[in-house]
């Protein structure tokens, strides 16, 4: 997959233009409605002859009208955004700026520009897509301002049991731990991706000792927990329990802020610094404060069975 990235008005800078079936909106999680979204820009270009392409954002839109108060985390980030919009089939993406240059676009311009621009002869986003100056272009001027040039396909509200799948809904899932019903509106586990860092140590003083990961502060994490998940290094799939929290039992939760640490089940060896992945299967428990650190170790022993049940039948 060719991946270009785009900045109104520096962007015809690409090495080829069209003709593309264009699929076209944010597209944070690539959940079932993006995947609707984009599987129709793949058959209308498989009917058309031609090359399918997707148009994102960055950053979100948010980011710039909020004053950095109300960001939006991601639910999932952009190198992983590339991987899975690659998997699908995509043959080009765009990744266009979103800055105040490109928000000051009418929708006229920005047809012009991004859509007749980059030769583009099929457009498909959602029903609910605008585009250009506060957001005032629809999917319906989308088609009448292509003066037959290319043609558009709206996808309708995709639901899953009468809810909107969106992003919004699987923010609100993540914020209540909800990891295995955010999985049916992605058709895969929800996955984040970070570092290994040094820790307190005080899993392995426990004796079980942990990895603990470091996440991008823009990236969306569960609520705090215990859970079982896979622990992805390189190629490689590792069963582990993790736990997001404060450790109430060691820290004031007022002032501490929640880490990221997985007990591997299965795996021996130094993973400091390394980029790692973790799929979230299961929510286990909440996290909660113990009595005596003998409570604690006895609960774990509890989580790292549970874990190992749900993992060995998923």
């Amino acid at each position: 997959m060719e991946i270009y990235h785009l900045q109104y008005p520096q962007h015809i800078t690409i090495d080829e233009k069209g003709p593309f079936s264009l699929a076209i909106g944010f597209f944070d999680g690539l959940h079932k409605g993006h995947q609707a979204v984009i599987g129709e820009a793949l058959k209308n270009g498989d009917r058309l002859g031609i090359k399918s392409a997707v148009m994102t954002f960055d950053p979100h839109p948010s980011h710039l009208f909020s004053d950095g108060k109300n960001k939006v985390g991601y639910i999932t980030q952009y190198p992983e955004k590339s991987r899975l919009i690659e998997e699908i089939g995509i043959d080009v993406l765009f990744i266009v700026k979103f800055d105040w240059s490109l928000a000051s676009l009418s929708p006229e311009q920005f047809i012009e520009i991004f859509i007749k621009g980059l030769g583009v002869k099929h457009v498909s986003a959602g029903f609910d897509f605008t585009f250009g100056s506060k957001g005032s272009g629809t999917m319906e001027q989308m088609d009448t301002l292509s003066n037959g040039e290319y043609g558009t396909t709206v996808v309708g509200k995709v639901t899953d049991i009468d809810e909107k799948v969106s992003s919004t809904l699987i923010r609100k899932l993540l914020s209540e731990g909800d990891v295995e019903k955010t999985a049916s509106l992605l058709e895969r586990p929800f996955r984040t991706v970070g570092t290994v860092v040094d820790g307190e140590k005080r899993g392995r003083l426990l004796g079980f000792p942990t990895a603990n990961v470091q996440h991008d502060d823009e990236s969306i994490i569960p609520a705090n927990g215990v859970y079982a998940v896979k622990f992805l290094l390189s190629d490689q799939s590792y069963d582990g329990v993790c736990n997001i929290g404060v450790k109430p039992t060691f820290h004031d939760p007022s002032v501490s802020k929640p880490s990221v640490e997985v007990h591997l089940l299965d795996f021996n060896g130094d993973l400091y610094g390394k980029k790692v992945a973790i799929d979230w299967i299961a929510r286990i428990r909440a996290e909660k404060k113990f009595g005596s650190v003998d409570e604690l170790v006895e609960q774990i022993s509890k989580d790292k069975e549970t874990a190992k049940e749900i993992l060995n039948g998923y």
